[in-house]
């Protein structure tokens, strides 16, 4: 019977993508650190919703150009700001056992190199709005790639415990992004699109921060948890909560959005308050924190997809049953 040695097999691969002198070439390993450097998780989700601001855009189908350089252009300025963070970063990173192993923190990749591809990607993706898509996406996504890897990691990270709050404003660009690349110019749903990441942004946060607070104070960043303690922190996460419950609700009272949407939004509402609650009232809140932060993630993904589930729902009724 044929037996195959894992470790064996291991080495091998290893071997076989390893990086050889004598050839001049770049490798998958050091490839995988630059995709490790762009947090695809978390540009995947700022895609994922500025795809969502496209679609509910218009009615129709959007351009292929404009659908596929749209997105491309504000992935690569997203992961640009993620790149740049995690040089700027680079002293935190090491000290927070959650960053330490990030590319550029451990060693795999010099600042240098991560900033010049940062800088490369950045420049493709606003190159690409400005040409493929239009003037105005370009400027606003250039806006928010400054706001997050300057204004926020330099500035408002080190300064004040509402960093997350004001820095929040980059964060939720992306479905704004996603509108102005099909329209043109920004109208009233796509800021409602805006506000309801920016209400998101601090509670979501804001429970990973009381799980990490210990390290966060350790690194000297004046996070809410560090600077006002947890208990003051899980008042404030069940305030925006609430208040994001409230505003998820615009879409629906503004017409933009139907039925289909309302339910998934008062059912992931209340999810999401049932979380803040149980976090508020937990004497140990590190375990309740963490799954705080995960279900945050979950909302917010699901939450865009009632968008659109909605949106083509009501352009099938329209259509071809009224």
């Amino acid at each position: 019977m044929l037996r195959i040695d894992l470790t064996d097999l291991k080495n091998d691969i290893d071997a076989h993508f390893a990086w050889s002198p004598d050839m001049n070439t770049l490798t998958l390993p050091v490839w995988s650190r630059y995709y490790k450097l762009t947090k695809p998780k978390v540009v995947y989700l700022i895609v994922f919703t500025a795809m969502v601001g496209m679609l509910l855009a218009v009615d129709g189908a959007v351009p292929l150009d404009i659908f596929v350089f749209g997105l491309l252009g504000i992935g690569l300025a997203a992961a640009s700001g993620a790149a740049i963070n995690h040089v700027v970063d680079e002293h935190i990173d090491q000290i927070m056992e959650r960053t330490r192993n990030r590319p550029v923190a451990s060693g795999e990749l010099s600042q240098k190199a991560a900033l010049i591809f940062a800088l490369s990607i950045g420049a493709i993706g606003i190159m690409m709005l400005v040409f493929f898509v239009n003037l105005l996406t370009a400027i606003l996504t250039f806006i928010s790639l400054v706001g997050y890897a300057l204004i926020y990691t330099m500035y408002l990270k080190r300064a004040t415990p509402q960093n997350i709050v004001l820095g929040g404003a980059a964060g939720a660009a992306p479905p704004l992004l996603g509108w102005t690349a099909v329209t043109g110019h920004v109208e009233t749903e796509a800021l409602l699109l805006f506000l309801i990441i920016f209400i998101w942004t601090p509670p979501h946060f804001w429970a990973l921060a009381i799980r990490r607070r210990e390290e966060y104070a350790k690194a000297d960043i004046p996070m809410l948890p560090v600077t006002h303690g947890v208990e003051f922190t899980k008042i404030q996460i069940l305030l925006y909560t609430i208040l994001l419950f409230v505003v998820a609700l615009m879409p629906f009272v503004i017409h933009m959005s139907g039925l289909i949407y309302l339910a998934g939004a008062i059912s992931l509402g209340l999810g999401f308050l049932y979380y803040a609650i149980k976090l508020y009232r937990d004497k140990d809140p590190n375990v309740m924190a963490m799954k705080t932060f995960s279900y945050s993630i979950f909302y917010l993904s699901l939450l865009f997809a009632f968008l659109l589930v909605d949106h083509y729902a009501r352009i099938f009724i329209r259509g071809y049953l009224l």
